[in-house]
């Protein structure tokens, strides 16, 4: 029987400007802590929308990074404490999406004040964050993740950044920045 020597297969090459070549290496984090327990509708349409449920999130994400010298791309800690501060900061809220084409969203008091299709609802300010989606979808919630932990990893040498966003078994969406 012949041995055939194959290749490594994690390895990937980049040429940069200057013509010297820089492994790239993904690390992928999908820890059991990193999520967040919300409350949402979503809408679909001007006149339909779901009724009001809450999930238990789940967050991952895929870390595309240059091979340092000393043998790692990213420590890992980094990233699980930034994962786990933006899951802690939409954890245990009311969700409301404040972009949302078909309600409208008013502050009174201590209360905002959401109406959609000609009803009413009330949410009180202090359980609730109206954030910068369109829909409170897994979607979304991606979209809105990768946004915030980019923020925290300004300054990173990342080549790629995705996260996603389950809302249970089988059924998650993942949103995908490239640098």
């Amino acid at each position: 029987m012949r041995t055939v020597k194959m290749p490594p297969v994690a390895l990937y090459i980049r040429t940069h400007h200057n013509g010297r070549m820089t492994r790239i290496t993904t690390l992928h984090i999908d820890k059991e802590s990193h999520k967040f327990s919300a409350a949402h509708y979503t809408i679909f349409s001007a006149t339909e929308r779901e009724r009001l449920h809450g999930h238990n999130y789940s967050v991952s994400a895929r870390i595309v990074a240059p091979m340092g010298d000393n043998g790692f791309a990213a420590d890992y800690n980094v990233y699980k404490r930034r994962i786990a501060k933006v899951c802690e900061a939409l954890d245990e809220y009311m969700v409301l999406a404040g972009d949302s084409l078909y309600q409208e969203i008013s502050e009174e008091g201590d209360n905002y004040r959401v109406r959609f299709n000609g009803e009413e609802m009330r949410f009180l300010k202090s359980d609730t964050l109206v954030l910068p989606l369109r829909n409170a979808t897994v979607e979304e919630f991606s979209h809105y993740l990768l946004q915030q932990l980019l923020a925290e990893c300004e300054g990173d040498s990342l080549a790629e950044l995705e996260v996603w966003v389950a809302s249970g078994p089988g059924q998650k969406a993942s949103a995908l920045w490239r640098g």
